[in-house]
């Protein structure tokens, strides 16, 4: 036993040996082909006397190349080919605390700056780059020290721009972060979460400031930013937008390898969709076929895949649920995801909505409610620190014989819950957006990106929510809006196949790193907007102003990768 200890030790050790030693020869191709780009762009771009683009993306990546790192570096790359001048605010050690070099155990462990600058001069390499560089304000430090995390998520400063006198919102532009970095929404009044939360509003107030002074001196058209949520590009936006310039940001879209881009905020995924758009039979049949390679578990987002199967309903699900008169599935998110900024309009937040779901169920023997935890909810990596199976288990609803509660780790099929369902709860989950394509009617409690339209039921107050859910319960069937079925095929054909902007033909999957991609052979050429409508409709909406849309003719390209 001892030996067959031993020879596993040193197995592991091996592997982890030749996973770093692949990791590093992989990096290296990554970056000489980031560097044959580079100099490719740099001997062919022919610039205009024109004011820059503004490019910050200082929460995408550390070392290696995400997918929106790459998504922005080949856009600047387009925009430089199409002779627009391009400037990088890029961080050199220029946080003492950024959100993805921050240890959630270990408050007092710095980022590691090295690996991370090491990427952003070969990422940066074609452009000019000013460096944000981390000068602590003394006199801030001290005033924060004594601080709750409660008096710290309000603080704001005075703030000039411009000549105006404004308030700068630290503590509001941090938060957002810092849930995410600890993945949770109620955050502890401990000594780690302080202090994560000071160093943060810190590193705001030096982006703040240096960005400010970088926006005077270089006079940008436009300034593009990653998502707009992690509180380095938040406070670059704010600043930004406080002095009257355009910002854009951009997220992962629904399709592999493919971009969004926003005047608005990403995260939301607005789409303005004309109230006369139809499908046509062409575009029903390219969304029923993507549908049905989604109903089977079959895709990913943001380089992850989350079903590796999909599990029918077992027999003793089928027979316990015989019992019931009527079955209501309840599909829950992650906490901290950054699409929660947007969803907490009519609840506080999740787990509210979940108290009154559980309220409900009590009060309602006769219907059996499926408490389905979000997949991405215990991932590796990114467990969630407040989640649904701690609140089941807090709350004993286990143990009551009309709930029954669903991991995130069981691949048990959504798609079958829906079909028997007498209707559907949802925060605000993509699942409730298929849910309403499958003809099935969906309580929505929180804010959605398809609730621009309506697509499903979304009350307005606790108590509206409260009222329809009775009412559904108490229904012999719930009528579902013919219009409804129409608004979700609409929305979901223009979020997939006109705003989900491919790059499949420049970027591949990372062999070993889920979410980080490489580069394909490619000739530079590629990135003109005459030879790419990515490019081209990226070029024009960035110096243009016209709609980050892809033309109809081209919906299919959006399928992403090749």
């Amino acid at each position: 036993m001892k030996e067959a200890s031993e020879l596993e030790k040193k197995g592991t050790l091996v592997a982890k040996t030749r996973q770093r030693i692949v990791g590093k020869a992989l990096s290296w191709r990554t970056n000489q082909r980031i560097g044959q780009l580079t100099r490719q762009i740099n001997r062919r771009a022919s610039l205009k006397p024109a004011q820059p683009v503004l490019f910050f993306n200082a929460s995408t990546r550390l070392g290696g190349v995400s997918q929106n790192a790459a998504f922005a570096f080949l856009t600047a790359l387009g925009l430089q080919l199409a002779g627009v001048p391009v400037i990088h605010f890029a961080c050199m050690a220029g946080m003492s605390r950024c959100p993805l070099g921050t240890d959630r155990d270990d408050a007092g462990k710095a980022p590691p700056c090295r690996p991370c600058m090491a990427q952003s001069r070969w990422l940066y390499a074609s452009a000019p780059v000013v460096e944000l560089k981390y000068r602590q304000d003394a006199l801030l430090a001290n005033a924060l020290q004594p601080m709750s995390v409660e008096a710290m998520a309000g603080f704001e400063i005075p703030f000039s721009i411009q000549g105006k006198e404004a308030r700068l919102p630290l503590g509001p532009l941090t938060i957002p972060a810092l849930r995410w970095v600890l993945r949770r929404h109620h955050l502890q009044d401990d000594d780690l979460t302080r202090r994560l939360l000071r160093e943060y509003i810190l590193s705001a107030d030096q982006i703040a400031r240096q960005f400010s002074t970088l926006l005077e001196q270089t006079d940008p058209a436009t300034v593009v930013v990653f998502n707009g949520i992690m509180f380095p590009e938040a406070t670059a936006r704010w600043v930004a937008q406080q002095r009257g310039l355009r910002v854009i940001t951009h997220e992962v879209g629904l399709q592999p390898f493919t971009a969004f881009f926003s005047d608005g905020d990403a995260t939301a995924y607005p789409i303005d969709i004309p109230d006369d758009f139809e499908l046509s039979p062409a575009q029903n049949n390219r969304l029923d076929s993507y549908l049905g390679q989604r109903f089977q578990g079959n895709f990913s987002m943001a380089g992850i895949r989350f079903w590796p199967q999909i599990q029918g309903l077992s027999a003793e699900f089928l027979q316990r649920s015989a019992r019931f008169k009527q079955i209501v599935p309840v599909f829950t998110n992650v906490i901290f995801d950054t699409s929660q900024v947007h969803a907490n309009r009519v609840f506080p937040h999740m787990f509210a909505w979940l108290d009154q779901v559980a309220e409900i169920a009590s009060l309602h023997p006769e219907t059996l409610f499926v408490i389905r935890a979000h997949p991405d909810e215990l991932r590796p990596g990114k467990e969630s620190r407040e989640n649904v199976r701690d609140w089941v288990a807090q709350k004993r609803l286990v143990e009551q014989d009309n709930v029954i509660f669903v991991s995130s780790t069981e691949y048990l099929s959504s798609y079958e819950l829906i079909q028997r369902a007498k209707f559907v709860m949802v925060y605000n989950s993509s699942i409730g957006l298929e849910a309403s394509l499958m003809g099935a009617a969906v309580l929505c409690a929180g804010k959605a990106r398809y609730t621009q339209l309506t697509t499903v039921f979304f009350p307005q107050s606790v108590q509206a929510f409260r009222e329809q859910a009775e009412a559904f319960l108490a229904a012999e069937q719930v009528i579902v809006p013919d219009d409804f079925i129409r608004n979700a095929r609409r929305f979901l054909y223009y979020q997939l196949f006109r705003t989900s902007l491919p790059f499949g033909e420049y970027l591949e999957p990372h062999p070993t790193t889920p979410g980080y991609v490489r580069f394909r052979p490619f000739p530079i050429q590629k990135l003109q907007p005459d030879q790419s409508t990515t490019m081209r409709v990226l070029v024009d909406g960035i110096t243009l102003g016209q709609p980050f849309l892809l033309p109809e003719d081209d919906g299919q390209a959006s399928q992403g990768s090749r």
